[in-house]
């Protein structure tokens, strides 16, 4: 299958220390990737290098076959769906959920000038139906719950059909019922076989959805273990990962894990 992103003796250096630490990682068009590991591991700086929002101090990184430093970032965006917290603070509260997913088309983040085709707009409204946000379309993004506005970034970090798509703490925050919805929908989008390559960084093994393939666990910018899911996820490399001992249970393809006693 052809590779959508490839690290090669990545690093990234921030104040004398490596965030990422000579990381080597590949990612083919058909795989569904979860990044676990605890805070400052490096979790968020990969997906920043991934949506070239970040370059690297070393190392190569080839997104969509293009190698970042060597390309036109502005023309590899498009083909990239990001979806994150900080995004989501960028958004202008006072736009409608239509036009949230409908700017993706020109990459911006609040209506301006742009001109869009009736086209656009049925896009739109189908990717929010898919999301169960169709009788949303006329609200504003900021009277919305945080699980609507988590579905929203999503839609429209699919509004441009992207060939790989980035989500960072998809369920964070979420109660419940809503972290349960989306990850029902998640699942289903990533077993479908239109969908592209994804990778989503989280905390919690239990934020998996079903459908996603393959795992890498990180430590303090080093990669722990990465592989397929139900190889590589495993009680003794999250016991590595997270310094603390761990034990893991699946249930039915989903995971769950506590403190060992």
């Amino acid at each position: 299958m052809p590779q959508v992103l490839e690290f090669s003796d990545v690093v990234v250096r921030r104040s004398s220390r490596n965030i990422v630490d000579h990381l080597d990682w590949s990612v083919e068009d058909d795989q569904r990737w979860v990044i676990l590991g605890p805070n400052g591991a490096g979790k968020t700086t990969l997906l920043q290098l991934a949506d070239t929002l970040l370059h690297p101090t070393s190392g190569r990184v080839t997104i969509l076959g293009e190698q970042l430093g060597r390309t036109d970032v502005f023309e590899l965006r498009p083909r990239i769906g990001f979806a994150s917290t900080a995004m989501a603070k960028r958004l202008p509260s006072e736009e409608t959920v239509l036009n949230v997913v409908l700017t993706a088309a020109y990459s911006v983040l609040g209506r301006w000038n742009e001109a869009y085709e009736d086209i656009d707009e049925r896009r739109a409204l189908r990717v929010l139906a898919e999301w169960r946000l169709d009788g949303l379309a006329d609200r504003t993004f900021g009277t919305l719950s945080d699980g609507e506005q988590k579905r929203v970034q999503i839609a429209r970090a699919i509004m441009t059909d992207p060939e790989l798509l980035l989500l960072d703490e998809p369920a964070a925050s979420l109660d419940l019922g809503a972290r349960e919805e989306l990850l029902t929908l998640l699942s289903g989008y990533a077993q479908a076989p239109t969908t592209p390559a994804m990778v989503m960084v989280t905390h919690h093994v239990e934020e998996i959805p079903i459908g996603f393939t393959h795992v890498m666990l990180l430590r303090e910018g080093r990669v722990v273990a990465a592989g397929p899911l139900h190889e590589t996820l495993t009680a003794e490399a999250l016991t590595e990962a997270f310094s603390t001992p761990i034990t893991l249970s699946v249930d039915g393809g989903r995971y769950a894990a506590r403190a060992a006693s």
